[in-house]
């Protein structure tokens, strides 16, 4: 509810207010430094508002202890340590910590090794992370978030360094559980990904609400004021892809 968040004085978010229902996913997209990463450190409470409030089920998050707030939200972001030495096992492991006392029970393992079967990465559950490719590694990343059981879960960026069919696999993978009543925020380049795979989006340009709502809001001029460029939009049977014909 009216958020506002600024780094040593400069603003970068201002006035962002909007609502969530459970099971959306909902697209962040806008061009470079329009504010998505910040928006989902401020909703995870890494980064603390200046002003307004960020509320789950009517609570404000600040109420909620770190425990607390792990079993609602989880987190991926979009620059972690890809030299981890864990085997993946171990790896999405540690998306029970909330839960875990001084060591796993049955049930934390039960619930890792059936979300590692859910992915289909058994195969690769022995293997050390940092030998992984970046479309498995992004994969195990999501696993772990996934094992935390979240009702939230928030994206920077998660398809940004896969090739074609593993950004499709990640977003399919999400799209299950949003299915399932998972809530899912990320933040996108790829305004064709947030067009295919959004419920909802949410247009940020200087750290403001520039849009939001559904696929409607994908158009030419919205699409050209938002990120400065000409663009053709093509509708192929619902599917909206959106070409770039040169700067403005």
């Amino acid at each position: 509810q009216h958020i506002t968040f600024s780094y040593n004085g400069t603003p970068t978010l201002s006035d962002i207010d909007f609502a969530i229902a459970p099971g959306e996913l909902v697209a962040l997209v806008g061009p470079n430094g329009s504010g998505k990463s910040t928006l989902i450190k401020c909703i995870n409470g890494i980064l603390k508002t200046q002003k307004g409030t960020i509320e789950i089920e009517g609570k404000a998050i600040g109420k909620y202890s770190p425990m607390e707030l792990a079993s609602e939200i989880a987190y991926i972001p979009q620059n972690e340590n890809r030299q981890s030495t864990l085997n993946v096992f171990d790896m999405v492991l540690l998306g029970r910590k909330p839960y875990i006392n001084w060591k796993p029970s049955e049930n934390d393992l039960h619930i890792v090794a059936e979300t590692i079967k859910n992915l289909h990465i058994e195969q690769i559950a022995t293997k050390a992370f940092n030998k992984l490719s970046g479309g498995q590694q992004q994969t195990v990343y999501t696993a772990r978030a996934l094992a935390q059981q979240p009702k939230i879960l928030l994206l920077d960026e998660p398809t940004s360094n896969l090739d074609m069919q593993h950004q499709l696999e990640v977003l399919e993978l999400l799209k299950k559980y949003v299915k399932k009543g998972l809530t899912v925020i990320i933040a996108l380049h790829d305004i064709n990904l947030a067009a295919r795979y959004a419920s909802k989006i949410l247009m940020l340009k200087n750290g403001q609400v520039f849009a939001a709502g559904n696929t409607a809001i994908i158009n030419e001029s919205n699409i050209e004021n938002l990120f400065g460029i000409k663009v053709k939009i093509i509708n192929d049977e619902g599917n909206l892809f959106v070409i770039p014909k040169g700067l403005k």
